[in-house]
């Protein structure tokens, strides 16, 4: 079997079978291009590798001065690239098993706070259908805290009306539920009423649903008209969602349900942030 007949074949499990986001799918293929690459010119066979083979990797990304989170990414990639080679017989074993990720940097996640965020929803004009759609848009963010490839994937026949809730499949096809709030369900209802409804939730003027790229576009349209120093994105608003549950007492596990978080410890970063409501709570129970 061909190279490009065996990536072709990858790409699309990682689409049907471990629904992977297309914004990780094409980020792992800029990852499998750059190891292809350096393999053709090192003239090494992708079936035949070795251990001095990755290690001469390993020092070939050392010196591109990637972050350590890209760098991790890649290793993900062929990981699980090479994963997918054992399991179809082509190699016998996973050599990248071993290769240990580089620890990632601790950064605090981007947010907004609540002045900034209600500023964000109110400027947005609401009088044109696409205003109208972008601050659904908005409030869903917001509201349901979830990712951009989980937005764009909610179907209409997904939300439950009654007990505004929506059925979400997020990571490793992981089926979770999120609620949204009234004023989301305001923006929601007149959105559906003006029968702007179709298969998927948000569609783009072609009647498809929207790519993450179309939706980044569209937060950064928002965001350019607006005094807020944050840089903005999708993932700005899922942080923001966390911190403000944080911030307003919810419990870190419920947060991290709600997140879709396997690990307490990844939803554990939102706890650094929240500076307000641990100076709140201090200085409540703390007497001398």
């Amino acid at each position: 079997m061909k190279k490009e007949e065996v990536l072709d074949n990858f790409f699309k499990v990682l689409k049907s079978e471990y629904n992977y986001s297309d914004y990780t799918i094409k980020n792992y293929k800029l990852d499998l291009t750059l190891f292809f690459d350096f393999l053709n010119k090192s003239n090494i066979n992708y079936l035949y590798l070795n251990k001095d083979n990755v290690l001469a990797y390993l020092k070939y990304l050392d010196k591109m001065n990637l972050k350590n989170s890209t760098i991790s990414r890649r290793i993900s990639a062929l990981r699980t690239f090479y994963n997918y080679l054992m399991n179809e017989g082509l190699i016998n074993s996973n050599i990248f098993l071993n290769v240990k990720n580089p620890k990632l940097e601790k950064k605090l996640p981007n947010y907004l706070n609540y002045t900034e965020m209600e500023e964000l929803l109110e400027s947005i004009d609401i009088k044109t259908d696409e205003g109208l759609k972008r601050r659904l848009l908005i409030e869903m963010f917001y509201s349901t805290g979830c990712r951009v490839s989980e937005i764009i994937n909610i179907k209409v026949k997904d939300i439950d009306f009654k007990d505004k809730k929506i059925r979400i499949m997020g990571k490793g096809s992981k089926e979770r539920i999120v609620y949204y709030g009234d004023y989301a369900k305001k923006y929601l209802d007149k959105y559906l009423s003006k029968g702007m409804d179709k298969d998927y939730l948000f569609v783009n003027k072609h009647g498809d649903k929207y790519t993450v790229e179309e939706i980044e576009l569209i937060v950064k349209d928002i965001m350019k008209h607006l005094s807020i120093k944050t840089h903005v994105t999708p993932h700005t608003l899922r942080h923001t969602f966390a911190t403000h549950l944080l911030n307003n007492g919810a419990d870190i596990r419920s947060v991290q349900e709600l997140l879709g978080h396997s690990n307490l410890s990844t939803t554990g970063i939102y706890t650094h942030v929240s500076s307000d409501r641990l100076k709140e709570v201090y200085f409540k129970t703390f007497k001398r």
